[in-house]
């Protein structure tokens, strides 16, 4: 499997609220670390990146936010506009094409097109050079929108491929979709936390993502995994310490706190030895920090186990 920075493109994945906007900074800050030029591309998203990384908020065009990452918060309006002026690089021409009637009535009657014009915005970045010849990025970072919306989108280049006539359209949807599918070029993140129904949705997303869209995942990220305190024999004693205490004893919150601690340490140990049992690629376990204000120093921290 390829190193996750010698990727050109990376998609990060996942049911909502299991940390993909973290996941997306935290391999950022590692690949600047190595010397790589970075873009975060987000689709249209309530955007926390700016918050997490303590930078100013993030709008709809490239911006550099630190040294050697820039980021995006996609809009399909203003995606598509600057897709078009990237692949057609004149204006006029632009306007003639884009601004056309038939041309904007097929547009918007294009299965996906407004999918289409973030991902391909954020896909044409892969291969975009600066004055001296040099690709402008040397990862492509795509925060794709939580589990269901982002399938939807990750589906479009193969409906552009299938629907769309013969032309630029098509055979940009057609090299997005052989780069997506390399796993030497592409990869996926799948962002995931250590409890049943995140690690239930986890493996079908892994199964659609392989099987369906034919797509390399390159990892599984494991947010918010807790310090292990109790030992396998020591949680059913804990478990059911509270009901052993007389009534009013003063350990009974103590007791009470134990079993709740027990029982996620023993859901945590069952959700991540399923996901080593139905997906066979390389695992990320991210600590649950415990800090006042989960910010950049935390990012950076969570970064480190990516390299």
């Amino acid at each position: 499997m390829a190193d996750l920075f010698d990727l050109d493109f990376v998609f990060v994945v996942g049911k909502g609220g299991t940390g993909k906007t973290t996941t997306s900074a935290a391999v950022a800050l590692a690949a600047a670390r190595r010397g790589k030029r970075v873009l975060v591309a987000m689709a249209n998203a309530k955007e926390r990146l700016s918050h997490l990384l303590e930078v100013e908020p993030i709008g709809t065009h490239n911006q550099r936010i630190l040294p050697d990452i820039d980021a995006v918060n996609m809009t399909p309006r203003v995606a598509l506009e600057e897709y078009g002026m990237m692949i057609l690089k004149v204006r006029t021409l632009y306007k003639a094409i884009f601004e056309n009637k038939l041309v904007s009535a097929f547009l918007r009657g294009t299965p996906g097109i407004e999918a289409w014009s973030m991902l391909g915005k954020a896909f044409f970045h892969t291969k975009e050079t600066d004055e001296t010849g040099r690709r402008r990025y040397d990862l492509v970072i795509f925060d794709a929108p939580a589990t269901g919306h982002g399938l939807e989108m990750l589906r479009v280049p193969q409906v552009i491929v299938d629907v769309a006539p013969p032309g630029l359209l098509r055979r940009e949807a057609a090299d997005a979709l052989a780069l997506f599918r390399d796993p030497k070029r592409a990869g996926v993140l799948v962002a995931t936390l250590p409890e049943d129904m995140p690690t239930n949705e986890t493996i079908e997303l892994h199964e659609a993502l392989t099987k369906e869209l034919r797509m390399p995942v390159s990892r599984i990220v494991v947010n918010g995994v807790v310090p292990v305190l109790f030992r396998d024999g020591e949680r059913a004693a804990y478990e059911g310490l509270s009901g052993r205490l007389p009534h009013g004893s003063p350990l009974a919150s103590l007791a009470r706190a134990a079993r709740v601690r027990s029982l996620r340490e023993r859901t945590q140990q069952e959700s991540i030895l399923r996901l080593s049992q139905e997906i066979a690629v390389p695992r990320v376990e991210l600590p649950l920090l415990f800090v006042p204000e989960f910010r950049r120093s935390a990012v950076e921290s969570l970064s480190h186990a990516f390299g």
